[in-house]
């Protein structure tokens, strides 16, 4: 397979089957070379299952892989990467000498990603354009990166309810008179805090004391009428007698003091009564 035949959809995932009944349904075999061999990675005569390589491109995870690589037992898995999983028979296992490992990402961070895999046997053929992983047990692994057309997110129709299904726009009958359950809302009535005060002042009134729980000011002193007690208010023409202001005694500060002395003697005996070892100390 040429580049230009190479597919535009990534590869999602990288794993190790015994054969296709192992193998997950979303997932495609490699059971054959490019040069036209078998692909099993366990030679030998007399052996009764083996392992393949196998990967997806299925793109319900919203994953890719971005790198795949090929390293040795000695080497440190590098920084991002995870080896591929396995999907064998009982008792069947992978060579350890060398491992695939992968570096997945999510689709949407990544213009470019792992588009294809190829085997061929080692020393005999060359792929134009891939790029050689390395050799395992024979086999030469290849890859091909490039930019991939990210899947188009399909729209979820929505769900319509009866009760909308059942609105229409032409007439069934002569307008209904408006009741109080179905009367529009009318503007919210605000009481001015003060007779006096505009609404614009009451409004900086508030906001210059930082008072932000309400864009209006609304407290729970809004709608109460101020009014003055019937004690307070002034009666016209006041008149007031010369006798009573004569009447009037300005006391000095020792006036006052004399007035308002108190000795604690109550409360000194108290303590006494409640405390007598303090007392006596």
């Amino acid at each position: 397979m040429s580049v230009l035949e190479a597919s535009s959809k990534p590869i999602t995932a990288v794993a190790w089957a015994s054969n296709t009944s192992t193998c997950p349904s979303h997932f495609s075999l490699i059971n054959q070379t490019e040069d036209g061999g078998s692909a099993n990675f366990s030679r030998g005569f007399g052996l009764k299952s083996g392992y393949y390589l196998c990967y997806s491109r299925d793109l319900s995870g919203g994953m890719v892989v971005a790198d795949v690589q090929v390293i040795s037992d000695k080497e440190t898995i590098p920084h991002g990467c995870c080896y591929i999983p396995e999907y064998l028979e009982h008792k069947a296992s992978v060579g350890k000498k060398k491992r695939i490992c992968v570096r997945i990402v999510p689709v949407g961070s990544v213009t470019t990603a792992v588009l294809e895999l190829k085997l061929t046997v080692k020393n005999k053929t060359m792929l134009q354009q891939y790029t050689c992983l390395g050799d395992m047990n024979g086999f030469v692994v290849w890859c091909l990166k490039g930019t991939f057309s990210p899947p188009v997110p399909q729209v979820k129709p929505r769900r319509i309810s009866l009760d909308m299904r059942s609105l229409t726009l032409e007439g069934t009958g002569p307008p209904q008179p408006l009741k109080t359950s179905n009367a529009p809302a009318g503007p919210t009535k605000v009481s001015r805090r003060r007779g006096t005060l505009e609404t614009s002042k009451t409004f900086e009134g508030v906001c210059d004391s930082g008072n932000h729980t309400n864009i209006y000011g609304i407290t729970a002193m809004d709608g109460v009428p101020f009014s003055l007690h019937p004690k307070f208010e002034c009666q016209q023409n006041p008149q007031v007698s010369v006798n009573t202001l004569s009447d009037i005694r300005i006391k000095s500060v020792q006036d006052i003091e004399n007035e308002y002395n108190y000795m604690f003697a109550v409360e000194e005996l108290a303590a006494k009564r409640i405390h007598p070892l303090l007392t006596k100390s």
